[in-house]
């Protein structure tokens, strides 16, 4: 027992932990007992394999110490049934045998046991042996609470999904409506629009702002970055655009019908006033056709936009705009206009560069003249059959409907005559 005294002066104890021990000699069980009580542990004892069984199917247990050879159920056999009880894999099972050899080893981890003692046990090496036991036990308690956190953050993580899934969805169809329309019959004028977020939200937006005394500006936006926050400032813009279908603007004239409208050009620049005061780490690049309804002349500004393209009459496309930077990058930046009049039967399109960055299945980009091969193949077409034909050759181009860029595009089809009021 002096072995005994000298592993219990090491002040380890075992914390009140359980331990089965099932051995078919009362003596045996008895020395193990007296040492496991001295360091703490909670003892019980079974006779057999099978009266250990038993005891376990009502009983839970930090730790089972079995002989190897007893009637009946031998160690393994007790380990292998016993490994079957819920929740006994979080156990730590110690078999005790005279047996050494590497077949034997083999055996009882094939069981299920953790670690072996040899016949006959010594005080020391069998502490050693708890301590380990109680070390594993630890890390799977510590492994079992943490997957338990892990799923509940999963679960927490799955409704927060589910409530921004629903509330994304939500907001692209929001950001649908800030589109007023996707036709707009203007009597000299058709106007069509085309938008689709390549996520739930994005940051294109096209639309047109009433000018008044028979003006109209046409646009197309991509502001800068994805998701959700170049889709806030699409929606910022889109309000500010809003403001001219009511009492007007900073950036417009206060009285559409006395004051000549603003072109263009002066809209850029109060756009890059407005983008500059509020201190945004944002820009955005457009296209703004301002269009006289009553003649068809179009004074058009490009700002870090891809060039607008013209579709001729006779089903020829060019390439229109004067080029210039993005709004929102330099304070004070000024913007040229191009200057040029529609003929009935041509239309003029503006689009973001999700059209002409569009790419194939095998990574092959559309680019400008991919596009503009698309808009001569249906120059025939008018109208809203104009617009669903594009829309349909890019998404077939694509390979689906899901594409990498948002995707938008603005086509003004000039038809002459008398122009009807907004």
């Amino acid at each position: 027992m002096a072995e005994v005294e000298k592993a219990e002066s090491s002040g380890l104890r075992g914390a009140g932990r359980r331990i089965l021990v099932v051995d078919d000699s009362a003596a045996q069980r008895r020395l193990i007992r007296l040492s496991l009580e001295k360091w703490g542990y909670q003892v019980t004892e079974a006779a057999s394999g099978g009266e250990g069984l038993d005891i376990c199917r009502s009983e839970g247990f930090d730790l089972v110490i079995s002989d190897w050879v007893m009637p009946g159920l031998t160690g393994p056999e007790f380990c292998r049934a016993w490994r079957g009880l819920p929740g006994a894999h979080f156990g730590y099972f110690i078999l005790v045998t005279s047996k050494s050899g590497k077949e034997e080893v083999a055996a009882g981890l094939e069981a299920g046991a953790d670690d072996f003692l040899t016949k006959p046990v010594n005080a020391e090496e069998l502490r050693a042996r708890l301590r380990a036991g109680e070390r594993q036990l630890d890390l799977r308690a510590e492994l079992q609470m943490k997957n338990s956190q892990l799923e509940d953050a999963l679960s927490e993580v799955g409704r927060l999904w589910t409530t921004l899934e629903r509330d994304l969805t939500e907001a692209r169809r929001l950001q649908q409506l800030l589109v007023r329309g996707r036709h707009l019959d203007l009597g000299a004028a058709l106007v069509s629009f085309s938008l689709r977020p390549s996520g739930h939200v994005g940051g294109d937006l096209v639309g047109y702002i009433p000018r008044g005394r028979g003006h109209i500006a046409v646009f197309s936006i991509d502001v800068s970055g994805h998701g959700v926050a170049a889709a806030m400032l699409a929606a910022r813009l889109s309000g500010i655009f809003a403001s001219a279908f009511a009492e007007g603007d900073v950036l417009y004239a206060r009285d559409l019908e006395q004051t000549e409208p603003l072109g263009p050009q002066q809209m850029t620049e109060g756009l890059n006033h407005l983008l500059q005061a509020t201190g945004l780490d944002h820009y955005f690049t457009w296209a703004c056709a301002g269009i006289d309804l009553r003649s068809g002349s179009v004074a058009l500004v490009q700002a870090g936009h891809p060039h607008p393209l013209l579709l001729r009459a006779d089903g020829s496309v060019e390439r229109v705009g004067p080029g210039g930077l993005p709004v929102g990058l330099i304070a004070n930046a000024t913007w040229e206009t191009e200057d040029f009049d529609l003929q009935p039967g041509e239309r003029l399109m503006l689009m973001t560069d999700g059209l002409t960055e569009c790419r194939s299945p095998s990574g092959e980009e559309l680019g400008d003249e991919g596009l503009m091969e698309i808009v001569r193949k249906h120059a025939g077409l008018n109208g809203e059959a104009f617009l669903q034909a594009v829309e349909q050759a890019l998404v077939s181009y694509n390979g689906g409907p899901d594409f990498a860029d948002d995707v938008s595009f603005a086509v003004i089809e000039w038809r002459g005559g008398s122009h009807q009021a907004l």
